[in-house]
């Protein structure tokens, strides 16, 4: 194992594979990629490979030319064939003493392989420095969504404070509120966030609240508690992000979730967990949390005809800022809008 490796086990396996503690997770992360690796050399060079495919086509080609009768055409394929032989047979020879005599290095690479395997974090986003991926994230987001620079350049710094561990380890990278009326890209921001920051718009997970306007339903995102129907599937949600650790969760119109359920995200926001009806901790610190909502829509929607129009013609933004700000704060409970960044 290069000194790479294992700083590369130890460091990946930390920030990627949760539930588990060190160092077990990183032996068996070393563990992994060695016998990865091992089992790799045990296979045969490409270009051996090669040369035993032309033999063969010689050998086929020889059959149909006897069959034919064509003997002048069969001897000079058997010849073709038989020098052939000769060399794979040679090279077998070298590959094999080679093989005892060469040691397998595992390196970060083949370490970084095997947690993309098991995390489902895609190998180039594991490879690829992680400053590097989040100082070119603000550009490709403004670049994908039109007109939401502002919003994105929040998100990207609260990202980046999380990445520089300025803020608190225990809580998700980041949690947001967004609001506005349907159309503005508050779904697209989460999906664009999924695919630049986690390989893909698989890593979204998207929680519908309108379904969560009961007190039972809180049931369906930990699981049923048991002895009840459906124990045995785990909860919506932390069934999803406990296989998917590392994503985008997207909490679509808050606004009509029960205060209950409500509860229960404070629990994701400060604590960067939820514990379902297995009793098993699942793990949200690796997740960003999006939240949002269509509070103050009919503001922006109406503010030509209540005043908030300066000079040009254009929309007073500070003012309709300072509108729906107020309805937020009405609407959710301090603690709960305290812990956004």
């Amino acid at each position: 194992y290069t000194e790479s490796a294992i700083k590369s086990a130890v460091y990946l396996s930390d920030r990627y594979i949760t539930g588990r503690f060190l160092p077990d997770k990183a032996i068996d992360l070393l563990d992994e990629a060695g016998a990865k690796a091992r089992i790799g050399s045990m296979h045969q060079p490409q270009d051996m490979t090669e040369i035993e495919e032309q033999a063969e086509k010689l050998r086929v080609g020889k059959e149909e030319a006897i069959n034919k009768q064509e003997y002048e055409k069969a001897a000079k394929l058997r010849d073709k064939e038989k020098t052939l032989r000769e060399k794979l047979s040679q090279m077998k020879a070298e590959w094999e003493s080679n093989k005892d005599e060469n040691q397998v290095i595992v390196d970060e690479e083949e370490v970084a392989q095997i947690v993309a395997k098991q995390t489902g974090v895609p190998l180039t986003r594991l490879t690829e420095a992680e400053t590097a991926k989040v100082l070119k994230m603000e550009e490709i987001l403004k670049g994908a969504i039109i007109g939401q620079d502002d919003a994105i350049s929040t998100v990207c710094r609260a990202i980046r404070r999380s990445r520089a561990d300025i803020k608190d380890p225990a809580r998700p990278i980041g949690a947001f509120l967004f609001l506005g009326p349907t159309g503005v890209g508050k779904t697209l921001l989460a999906k664009q966030l999924a695919i630049h920051m986690f390989g893909g718009d698989d890593a979204l997970i998207q929680v519908d609240m309108s379904e969560y306007m009961e007190k039972f339903a809180i049931s369906r995102m930990t699981g049923s508690p048991p002895g009840y129907v459906g124990h045995e599937e785990g909860g919506q949600l932390t069934e999803q992000v406990r296989r998917r650790p590392y994503c985008v969760v997207l909490f679509d119109e808050i606004e009509k979730a029960h205060p209950d359920v409500m509860n229960l995200l404070l629990q994701i926001l400060e604590e960067g967990r939820l514990t379902d009806s297995f009793g098993r901790k699942v793990d949200f610190r690796n997740t960003i949390v999006i939240m949002t909502s269509n509070l103050g829509a009919d503001l922006i929607r109406r503010s030509t005809e209540v005043g908030f129009v300066v000079q040009e013609g254009m929309l007073d933004f500070k003012a309709i800022q300072e509108k729906i700000e107020g309805s937020v704060k009405k609407t959710f409970k301090p603690e709960f809008v305290n812990r956004l960044d």
